[in-house]
């Protein structure tokens, strides 16, 4: 099949998040039998290329701050430039989609890792939450990376055919050393990796949670448009001393750190799926999360603890628990390993790679009829 995937989002783009890994892992392994062409946004200097069988097109140069407008803008356009069997349409910030059904006759399937248009609503003062809803009721069959997700797709689309394909963890993780000596180290550090982003990651409940975590240190590990905010606020909060700023890290250098610390803390307020969960889990790092929906499938009592979003002090609380107790985090390093193995990006690449076959063929088929 040729395969066209309208991605937004670039996993090379500064301040990406886990969508754009999922959208690579499981195109490779598609572009092992299949011809697949993922759309993004552009950003400054960046580049197209062919990476592990992947042809990446860059839609504009993104170098004003209506880069997201531009690139839904030069979606019909692109439509008609490449030639499909299947489209597949990314839901992205901040309008989720544009209903691209409405645009071609070829197949297509919406891909939904994000559907937070009511947010960014409240966020801008913008009306983004009706631009999702239409777009959403132009959409039969869709994708969603978790139970919860599909729920509320379903709840919002009930006459839509939702299928539920997760996310999946590198194998590589798995191979990292995890020694559960460090467990009663107070040297080891906590850990938070992903974008800067306060309005959804949570970032700064951690830091406000940090001056009653008494002694432990802080490693940040990733790049986004609020890193300038959350330094002030580590410095007026008293704790820039204990924070550490990595910058963005992937391959060995992320699980590397992952399984270094003490615990992973994911504070997020609201999410669809929660890579870093899992990511921390298969490197043999205890969670601390949000217990919020798509946090609670990827953060079960195997894996670690949840708390309420938004709550330092109780944040706080659950960090010393849990670092009272550094049998209970050698058992859940086992637990978590054993939980993350269910993630396989080749089970998820495949289950994927039939949904798609299925609905191009059904078209086909459809068209062909008299």
């Amino acid at each position: 099949m040729r395969i066209l995937h309208l991605a937004y989002e670039d996993k090379n783009q500064p301040g990406s998040g886990g969508g754009s890994v999922r959208t690579h892992e499981i195109g490779r392994r598609l572009a092992v039998r299949h011809d697949v062409t993922v759309v993004t946004a552009g950003w400054p200097g960046c580049e197209d290329r062919v990476e592990d069988g992947v042809r990446y097109v860059h839609a504009g140069h993104g170098r004003t701050r209506a880069r997201s407008a531009g690139y839904f803008a030069r979606i019909p356009t692109l439509l008609r430039r490449y030639e499909a069997d299947l489209i597949v349409e990314d839901f992205g910030a901040p309008i989720s989609t544009i209903g691209v059904p409405r645009l071609t006759r070829t197949p297509v399937v919406g891909m939904v890792q994000w559907m937070f248009a009511a947010e960014m609503a409240a966020k801008y003062r913008l009306p983004f939450h009706l631009v999702e809803r239409w777009g959403l009721r132009q959409h039969r069959r869709l994708i969603a990376v978790s139970e919860d997700l599909a729920a509320e797709i379903r709840r919002r689309r009930p006459d839509a055919d939702v299928r539920v394909v997760a996310n999946g963890v590198d194998a590589s993780a798995f191979a990292v050393a995890s020694d559960p000596a460090r467990f009663p180290e107070p040297t080891t550090p906590l850990v938070f990796l992903g974008r800067l982003d306060t309005a959804q990651k949570g970032l700064d409940v951690l830091l406000d949670a940090m001056p009653s975590i008494p002694g432990r240190r802080l490693l940040i590990a990733g790049d986004g448009p609020d890193e300038a905010r959350l330094r002030q606020a580590a410095n007026r909060l008293g704790i820039a001393d204990r924070v550490g700023w990595l910058g963005r890290l992937s391959g060995p250098d992320k699980f590397s750190l992952l399984a270094g610390a003490a615990l992973v803390v994911v504070p997020s307020r609201f999410e669809t799926f929660g890579i870093v969960a899992i990511e921390a889990a298969a490197s043999g790092t205890p969670v601390i999360g949000s217990d919020i929906e798509c946090l609670r499938d990827v953060i079960p009592a195997a894996v670690g603890t949840r708390v309420p979003p938004g709550d330092p002090s109780a944040l706080s609380t659950a960090v010393n628990d849990a670092l009272a107790r550094p049998d209970l985090l050698a058992a859940l390093s086992v637990s978590a390993r054993a939980f993350a193995r269910r993630f396989d990006w080749d089970a998820l690449a495949d289950q994927q790679e039939s949904l798609f076959v299925s609905i191009a063929s059904a078209d086909d088929l459809t068209r062909s009829t008299p």
